[in-house]
């Protein structure tokens, strides 16, 4: 077998070198780069037949959850990814399973020599799909505006659960609680102390509900706020209008137009951009 085309993910020189060391002592791993960012590693395996990929989880600009989803969105064939952290050993089996393997810094040489065996078992059985859609599902969940959250119950050993949105929000109307499917609903606008659900259908449904509670309540990856008073569904966005007085209109699709606050306006274009 061929070696195994390495590279070492760790914006701290000393991890980086000192991990490369311990590879050494492995005949048939061979380091290609030891990369300082998540960016540089990804132009690499964007540019040359990478196998494997000692990744860090807490780097800056990009952490190593980050670096994942872009590789399972732009890299193919995925390499082999061994998540490499300093968090502890309880909290890191809340992801053991989603991961090839991973190793708690400092790096034990037994440790090191039972991941690489791992990344041995996957190369030869080529599970690069399987491990994709483990990967991909994963950090897709936990990137964005919750990486942060989950970084530190992991650094604090929190339990981390896997959130399900609701398919549906029940709403009260005329004595009868009925169940409104969120992926109906197009947008929503506050009114006083109630919500108005504006659905596909051409209907509107009043819900007393907080504008927080419901946007807590609601997939973020459906749904974005774009003003104190209003949430959107992407779905249903046609366009983001500059008007001459700098400010931001949202189309949709039914030609409704939102107007999107200066503080929510980075959310909106990131929706866009998805």
């Amino acid at each position: 077998m061929s070696k195994i085309r390495t590279l070492i993910v760790d914006d701290e020189s000393l991890a980086r070198k000192g991990l490369a060391v311990r590879l050494k002592q492995i005949e048939d791993i061979d380091v290609v780069e030891l990369c300082s960012s998540g960016e540089q590693a990804l132009e690499l395996c964007t540019n040359q037949q990478i196998d494997l990929v000692f990744l860090d989880i807490q780097m800056p600009t990009m952490n190593g959850f980050e670096v994942a989803r872009a590789l399972s969105e732009s890299v193919k064939p995925l390499p082999a990814i061994v998540f490499v952290t300093a968090f502890d050993h309880y909290a890191v089996k809340a992801f053991e399973i989603h991961a090839l393997d991973y190793i708690l810094k400092p790096v034990d040489d037994n440790r090191l020599k039972q991941a690489v065996e791992k990344v041995h078992s996957y190369l030869k059985t080529q599970q690069d799909n399987a491990h994709k859609k483990k990967l991909a599902s994963f950090v897709a969940g936990i990137t964005g505006n919750n990486c942060e959250e989950i970084l530190r119950k992991l650094a604090t050993g929190d339990t981390i659960e896997d959130k399900k949105y609701p398919e549906s929000i029940a709403v009260k109307e005329q004595g009868e609680i009925i169940r409104v499917s969120a992926a109906s609903i197009q947008w929503i606008d506050a009114a006083g102390d109630y919500m108005c659900l504006h659905c596909s259908d051409g209907q509107t449904h009043i819900l007393r509900k907080t504008m927080k509670e419901l946007e807590q309540e609601l997939d973020p990856k459906l749904f974005v706020r774009v003003h104190r008073s209003a949430i959107v569904n992407t779905k249903q966005i046609s366009k983001l209008v500059t008007q001459s007085s700098g400010e931001y209109l949202l189309v949709l699709e039914n030609g409704q137009e939102l107007k999107v606050s200066r503080s929510y306006r980075d959310k909106v274009k990131a929706a866009l951009a998805s």
